[in-house]
């Protein structure tokens, strides 16, 4: 039963809640913002563990019968509530919280409602709620996940304690994976930049094979793409369609390398690229690119992200993108 002293980062939501703990102030309803990944169902299971704890300290004591009911995820008066993937209705919190919550806890001091991507709930279901929370039974806590507060209604916000999850310090990330997940540093160092601050992120970057291998594809690309006939370039688009789903980590990597030639260029520090296996040929690119083509490769990397949000077509957008790359070189040298 992870508690508090394993989150990596979000300090002051951590002091937050640990003080309600202590000073028996625990508000009636929570929201927890923040993007995926971000560590919002860690610490709402650690703060809702605390809250059930019959040791009553401010961290579970992972021990006692309630703790073991959290670790196994069969807390009585743990509430999850569940729902289709397209959203959240007023069914659900018609019968799973409001027909529910004047029933009084089985065992513990409280009554906890957990409602992930709350901000599913459709507009009658926010009212639904609304209600709930506004007259709550005084063992009631409510704990509202989610990554877009405005989705919610202004009613429901005013009445929650909203608490915002912000990025996590790289170097924390970095050494969170180092140190956890035994992964070696120079991958450690370019996924917690990747991550931009998101450890769940960083952890799925660093373990995942599969995006080692997209990564390394992409690379491949980047690496070669100025001497690359239009035939080669075609099968660069192709393989970027083939990810499309995950296009935005492509672009974010794409970025991440010619920010690693800029800075070597600027400062010829090989201990500020983050592409560390790849010295060579970011210093070959690096003496190749004019300050003025990376510029532009960057601007080009933007444009596309922005044609893609207007809904460009995909392949049109990428190759718009590459061209603009390769052909840029002649127009800066």
């Amino acid at each position: 039963m992870p508690d508090f002293r394993d989150v990596v980062g979000h300090e002051q939501v951590i002091e937050h809640l640990q003080n309600a703990i202590r000073m028996k102030k625990v508000s009636h309803a929570y929201l927890l913002e923040g993007e995926n990944g971000c560590g919002k169902n860690l610490l709402a299971n650690i703060f809702a563990a605390a809250l059930q704890c019959e040791k009553e300290g401010a961290n579970p004591c992972g021990v006692c019968k309630s703790c073991m009911q959290m670790a196994s995820g069969n807390q009585p008066d743990v509430i999850r509530v569940t729902h289709e993937k397209s959203g959240i209705g007023v069914d659900d919190i018609r019968t799973q919280v409001n027909a529910d919550i004047y029933v009084k806890p089985y065992a513990s001091r409280y009554k906890i409602y957990m409602i992930d991507e709350a901000e599913k709930m459709n507009e009658q279901a926010q009212n639904a709620l609304l209600k709930t929370i506004e007259e709550p039974p005084e063992y009631a806590v409510l704990i509202l996940l989610c990554s877009n507060r405005n989705k919610l209604l202004p009613t429901i916000l005013s009445r929650c304690v909203t608490l915002t999850l912000r990025a996590v310090p790289k170097d924390a990330i970095q050494k969170y994976l180092m140190e956890k997940c035994q992964i070696p540093d120079y991958r450690a160092g370019l996924a917690a930049e990747f991550a931009g601050g998101n450890l769940g992120r960083a952890v799925r970057y660093a373990s995942s094979e599969e995006f080692g291998a997209r990564k390394d594809e992409l690379i491949h690309i980047l690496k070669y793409l100025e001497d690359c006939t239009m035939a080669e370039l075609m099968d660069a688009v192709k393989h970027l369609a083939e990810n499309k789903a995950s296009i935005d980590d492509e672009l974010d990597l794409m970025m991440l390398w010619y920010r690693d030639v800029l800075l070597f260029k600027a400062t010829k520090d090989v201990n500020q690229v983050l592409f560390r296996d790849e010295v060579a040929a970011i210093r070959r690119q690096a003496g190749l690119y004019s300050f003025g083509h990376l510029e532009a490769i960057v601007e080009a990397i933007q444009k596309a992200r922005v044609r893609l949000n207007a809904n460009v077509n995909f392949e049109v957008a990428m190759e718009l993108m590459l061209l603009t790359i390769k052909e840029s070189e002649s127009e800066y040298d």
